[in-house]
């Protein structure tokens, strides 16, 4: 960790709040524009959440657009597609309403909206030329992939078998309302995943090689608000309280990753996600126990705190038993919330890690984790998640 040297970024505003969704067409008429497009998916719709939006905006005088084609881990087309339906409405402002693919998505449209060519192009660190004239705000209605803070957009590359992570300040939300409230319709298996995705974040920042004290502190608490709610929040959707500590929670993990970013959880997943059309929530979760019990010799102290955070008894224990305890807190939390453990249960076959393998140490977060792994190391994580 740098403490003498860092820099903390934070380019969103972040209105939180139970209900604060209501103050988005206030917030739309302060930046002066009037067509705005929503970004969603079907599933949103399903579940009610896009109409009374939908009507507020429309109620407040503005035109309503509605791109509601966002598929999970949304393709290169989609992006391009909601491009096209941008121009075609003339919109000026766009919305995010969803999870982490509606505001990826939205992330992308602005990109081309505003300097053209193919998504691809900006695959990367910094390929996005400048700040967005089109106004972006986030409304995430999962508890996950802190998207909504965040300075990147993951897409997935299917004529490659790919995941892509497109990286700039620029892609940042202009402003995320946080609406506890709309998770509460969030179904078990989806809160799950989520979940584990945003305790992903906050360990992989925790111990990450840019690791530095305000994305230390929002990364530890984050990990503690997760640990103590998911599964309740998995239990009992409609209860409140443990879903405005799990939108905390996944929030300041976002914060946090944006600053000292992840490691090869996210390497792999990506690997995984793209061979074999996994998930990438079910792809984290069921790869993060084992990348950590690859890590902790990294620094078995800052394992040993994460293990504390998740609430183990770690009194008495030695410094190496404290650091293992947490791999074994977050296996032991994947099988209470009932996700997958093994690859093997997605399809996967052992003739397919060394192509993941070999897709993963290309990832750029690889350089970021603790460790520092070898193509052979990766398949090895990767044949004991198996």
């Amino acid at each position: 960790m740098s403490t003498d040297n860092f820099i903390f970024r934070m380019a969103t505003t972040v209105m939180f709040g139970k209900g604060i969704v209501a103050q988005l067409p206030t917030k739309v008429k302060e930046f002066k524009k009037d067509k705005v497009l929503i970004v969603t998916d079907k599933g949103v719709r399903q579940a009610g959440l896009l109409a009374p939006i939908e009507k507020s905006l429309a109620d407040a005088g503005l035109h309503v657009a509605v791109f509601d084609d966002v598929e999970p881990d949304p393709g290169l087309d989609t992006i391009h597609q909601g491009a096209a339906f941008f121009k075609e409405q003339k919109s000026d402002f766009l919305v995010a309403l969803g999870g982490g693919s509606p505001m990826d998505t939205a992330k992308g449209i602005r990109i081309l909206a505003d300097h053209g060519g193919h998504i691809r192009d900006y695959a990367g660190m910094n390929k996005v030329p400048a700040r967005s004239s089109i106004p972006l705000v986030t409304i995430p209605t999962t508890s996950g992939t802190g998207s909504e803070v965040t300075i990147f957009a993951v897409l997935s590359d299917w004529e490659h078998n790919v995941k892509i992570t497109i990286s700039s300040p620029y892609l940042a939300a202009d402003l995320a309302l946080v609406d506890p409230l709309l998770t509460l319709s969030a179904p078990p298996r989806i809160t799950a995943a989520t979940g584990m995705d945003a305790l992903a974040h906050a360990i992989e920042t925790y111990v990450s090689n840019l690791a530095q004290p305000p994305a230390d502190t929002l990364a530890l608490k984050a990990i503690a608000l997760i640990g103590a709610n998911l599964r309740a929040a998995v239990a009992n959707g409609s209860k409140p309280e443990p879903r405005t500590e799990m939108s905390l929670g996944s929030l300041l993990a976002g914060m946090a990753f944006n600053n000292a970013f992840l490691g090869i959880t996210h390497s792999l997943g990506a690997a995984l996600s793209g061979h074999a059309h996994v998930s990438h929530g079910m792809a984290i979760a069921s790869l993060l126990p084992y990348v950590m019990e690859y890590n902790a010799m990294a620094d078995l102290g800052k394992y040993g705190d994460i293990a504390l955070a998740l609430g183990e008894k770690v009194e008495g224990l030695s410094l190496r038993d404290r650091a293992f305890a947490a791999a074994e807190a977050v296996r032991n939390l994947t099988e209470d919330i009932n996700l997958p453990s093994r690859l093997r249960e997605f399809g996967v076959k052992e003739e397919d890690l060394a192509g993941m393998a070999k897709s993963a140490i290309g990832h750029g977060m690889v350089k970021m984790n603790p460790r520092h792994p070898n193509e052979t190391e990766l398949f090895d994580i990767l044949k004991k998640a198996l």
